[in-house]
């Protein structure tokens, strides 16, 4: 399974929503973004199994990691965090911008290191070696235990 987005694309669109709420692009670190592409990968293979972007995510010290995202992102350095030049998200469909909005509306509300806590209890991490590559499967398993089952929501 693979996907036409690139990761890229879909951290910056959690930073285009950070820098529409008003508060500037000082909301969403590197650590934080990381967290926040895994859970929309994650939801995103449980709900319409097939990932949202490609890429693979890895467990490191911190938590869930894309690779290509972190390096891309880390060129900025201590400043905030901000989406590309010419960024859109005209890439997405309906259904992948809405998922990604609820994401952000379930998960951007929390800080950088209270997300790393969260995911240090998820078995997608838990389960993975440090610097080795958390698997779709693993993903899909443990986040279609996220979603209720009624509404199709994401628990958070």
């Amino acid at each position: 399974m693979t996907s036409d987005i690139p990761v890229l694309d879909a951290g910056d669109y959690f930073l285009a929503m950070a820098a529409s709420e008003g508060y500037g692009y000082d909301l969403v670190s590197n650590l934080k973004l990381q967290k926040l592409v895994y859970y929309a990968q994650g939801f995103h293979l449980a709900i319409y199994n097939e990932p949202l972007f490609d890429g693979v995510i890895e467990a490191w010290n911190y938590g869930p990691v894309s690779p290509v995202l972190y390096y891309a992102k880390e060129k900025e350095g201590k400043d905030p965090l901000k989406p590309r030049a010419g960024y859109s998200s005209e890439m997405f469909s309906k259904n992948q911008r809405q998922l990604l909005d609820e994401v952000y509306e379930v998960y951007g509300q929390f800080s950088a290191w209270r997300l790393r806590d969260m995911v240090y209890s998820e078995p997608p991490w838990l389960n993975s070696d440090r610097g080795g590559i958390i698997s779709h499967h693993d993903l899909k398993a443990y986040f279609e235990t996220q979603i209720e089952k009624d509404s199709g929501c994401l628990t958070g």
